[in-house]
């Protein structure tokens, strides 16, 4: 099995006024960015890869990932360090 790894992201999000979250795009380092096409689930958990905090399980490019926020910290986990 492949070792995961987390990985900080940017992260364009909606906030609306009742104070919800939802992210709306995962961005890379290089400039990439990619669309979240639906979020599957939000709940508290912890990470394979270490950390915990709100974990949203999203679809993005037909592929499910979860991306966590970390206190005021996005990651995703990752096949690539």
């Amino acid at each position: 099995m492949k070792q995961l790894y987390k990985r900080y992201i940017d992260v364009v999000l909606k906030q609306s006024k009742n104070g919800s979250i939802e992210p709306l795009y995962v961005c890379w380092e290089d400039g990439r960015k990619y669309r979240i096409d639906r979020i599957i689930s939000r709940e508290r958990r912890a990470s394979q890869v270490g950390g915990c905090g709100m974990r949203y399980v999203c679809l993005i490019g037909g592929q499910t990932r979860c991306i966590f926020l970390e206190k005021d910290r996005w990651f995703i986990e990752s096949y690539q360090p």
